[in-house]
């Protein structure tokens, strides 16, 4: 436990095989998808039968139709990066509030409710998706029937899905933002509003500067949850197919290595997005 202390061999080795063990576990299949996305082959798994870009940049004309070729696949990205940025909009905006109230709001229920709160990460998507879909038909035609509306909304489709990938991530962003604020020093707010400022300006130029690493931390999560999410969504989603459900409709109908290229390219997105996080992400005040 204490790294100045000696340790056996016996131990330095243990270590060094589970860290080896651990990072292949992680990594490998990530490589393999990444190698076999380059596969002179129509199938997405060995043997090696050579080199090509044809899965990524292939054509009709070719008689292999690539990643950037491909007008559904990509229209499936923008599709996911669309629910991904609604949902990561409204879990920030909601989550934030939700912070603000459980840490500074004293109303009677709140320990239940913060209990409460915490219920849709504990609930499998597919459930929570059926849940959702059958609450809201029954809503829809509630008002189709009797009131004459048609709340389209309401129905299999993006908006249904960004309501329900949105049900639980922003207990997620909740979370995430409520651990930063928790230990806020309250005394820098005393110290603002005794000074002359109002309240709006102490939140503008103190409160929000100190959250500022959280919110882009939940925005992040918010976002790769919801781009990722494959139960919930497959449950409600209408005509325009997110990238997760289009690749499980494409690996039902056989598999070729043009989803391996689909995953590299978004791994290669994933970490540049990553990386540029991490070099540009603000210091809060006072660390």
């Amino acid at each position: 436990m204490i790294p100045s202390l000696p340790r056996p061999a016996w131990l330095r080795t243990a270590t060094a095989v589970y860290l080896i063990a651990f990072m292949a576990f992680l990594f490998l299949p990530l490589i393999i998808v990444a190698v076999f996305s380059f596969n002179d082959a129509p199938y997405p798994a060995p043997p090696w039968r050579g080199f090509t870009l044809d899965w990524f940049l292939g054509n009709s004309a070719t008689g292999r139709t690539g990643l950037f070729a491909d007008s559904e696949l990509l229209g499936s990205i923008w599709t996911s990066c669309t629910v991904a940025i609604w949902v990561t909009l409204l879990s920030v905006l909601l989550g934030t509030s939700n912070a603000f109230l459980i840490e500074r709001g004293r109303f009677p229920g709140k320990q239940s409710l913060s209990v409460l709160m915490l219920a849709p990460l504990v609930i499998p998507g597919v459930i929570l998706g059926i849940s959702i879909l059958a609450f809201a038909s029954r809503i829809a035609e509630f008002a189709d029937d009797h009131l004459g509306l048609e709340l389209d909304f309401l129905r299999p489709g993006l908006p249904l899905v960004v309501l329900g990938q949105f049900s639980y991530i922003a207990t997620i962003a909740t979370l995430t933002i409520s651990a930063r604020l928790r230990r806020f020093d309250r005394t820098l707010e005393e110290a603002a509003l005794n000074l002359g400022a109002t309240k709006a300006a102490v939140f503008r130029t103190i409160v929000l500067p100190y959250l500022r690493p959280a919110l882009l931390g939940s925005a992040a999560i918010s976002f790769l949850m919801s781009f990722a999410d494959f139960n919930t969504t497959l449950m409600l989603v209408g005509t325009d197919s997110p990238l997760t459900v289009m690749m499980y409709g494409r690996m039902r109908e056989g598999a070729t290595p043009v989803l391996n290229a689909v995953s590299l390219f978004l791994m290669v997105a994933s970490a540049i997005l990553a990386l540029a996080f991490m070099r540009r992400r603000p210091r809060a005040p006072g660390l």
